[in-house]
């Protein structure tokens, strides 16, 4: 009797434990079963690790450009805005229409500044729209090779001349009357629309356009009584006559107006960069969050994948001890 009990006993044990096939044949099913997804989220893990270093490095990347341009802002700021003076006292020769406009677009160099090479693109396209006619000719000087860029896509035909490493080195008066010099040797003209972009602020600037009437154009809107007044009014002394004066006046203008023109632009375009890194830090500080977020959470996944896996196979070599030790209970109640 006891010995029946014993095996009913045994049976009613051991009977969860009989699988319909092999237990060498499940736990390599497991295994396999197991390991696959753990080695994916290991894959993923390592490639959301690699993206984090590299934002990373572009965060740093982005910081250090910034201060760059704050450096270069600071030192461009002060001349600009001293520069000021020389050509404020020309504006009262805007809004004179003449056959022939030569529009100079001034631009950098280099990108990553914003939007301040675009507004200056467009708005001497715009310039030219309205200066266009049947009898009218209107030709482009462009400084920098982001205007030139854009300009040769669609207005190629309209372009006098192209300029550019104008900032390689230091600004000066002296590299812009040189370079004025040469555009007027080199172009026809009755009027001279600049565009650039004046500095107002590290997150704002404004497009300007500046005009520099030829000396024919001046003498001939004096003698005929036009907004630019009556030019005999005037004394003139010394030996030179009166379109020696204006021939004179009219490049001092062009080289005073190029001048603060060109460190006008060169400050908006040194704000414009900071600010346009400032944001891209920032951006880069929120992505790195979100996937140091998507890395913990996988992260966490593949400990908790990897724990699910050992504690099956803990309780697979379990079963198998409690399946033999009950074997060998049975084998020796036999005996």
């Amino acid at each position: 009797m006891a010995m029946a009990a014993l095996r009913r006993e045994g049976r009613r044990f051991a009977s969860p434990l009989i699988y319909p096939r092999p237990i060498t044949a499940l736990r390599s099913s497991l295994i396999s079963e197991d390991q696959t997804p753990f080695g994916m989220r290991s894959i993923s893990t390592q490639v959301v690790r690699n993206r984090m270093k590299s934002v990373k490095n572009i965060q740093k990347i982005t910081k250090a450009m910034k201060m760059v341009a704050a450096s270069k802002l600071r030192a461009i700021q002060v001349r600009a805005e001293n520069s000021r003076g020389l050509w404020q006292p020309f504006t009262a020769l805007l809004g004179v229409d003449v056959k022939k406009n030569v529009i100079v677009t001034i631009s950098s160099d280099k990108g990553l500044c914003g939007g301040i090479n675009s507004t200056s693109v467009k708005m001497s396209k715009a310039i030219h729209k309205l200066s266009s006619g049947p009898d009218k000719e209107t030709k482009y000087v462009v400084l920098g090779e982001k205007a030139k860029a854009q300009f040769v896509r669609d207005s190629k035909k309209h372009i006098e001349i192209c300029i550019t490493e104008l900032q390689k080195n230091p600004l000066n008066y002296t590299q812009v009357s040189v370079l004025a010099d040469d555009i007027l040797k080199n172009v026809e003209f009755d009027a001279l629309r600049i565009v650039f972009n004046k500095f107002q602020s590290v997150v704002s600037f404004l497009p300007t356009m500046a005009t520099i009437l030829s000396p024919e154009v001046v003498e001939r809107e004096a003698e005929a009584g036009g907004t630019l007044g009556d030019l005999d009014s005037y004394e003139i002394e010394g030996g030179e006559t009166k379109g020696e004066i204006l021939q004179n006046l009219s490049e001092f203008q062009f080289s005073c107006v190029l001048f603060n023109a060109v460190l006008e632009n060169a400050c908006s375009e040194q704000g414009a960069r900071m600010s346009a890194m400032d944001s891209s830090s920032r951006n880069a500080g929120e992505m790195l969050d979100r996937l140091t977020l998507t890395y913990n959470r996988s992260l966490s996944l593949s400990l908790s994948l990897s724990m699910r896996s050992l504690i099956g196979k803990m309780n697979l070599m379990l079963d198998e001890y409690q399946w033999e030790w009950y074997a060998r209970g049975i084998h020796n109640l036999h005996q």
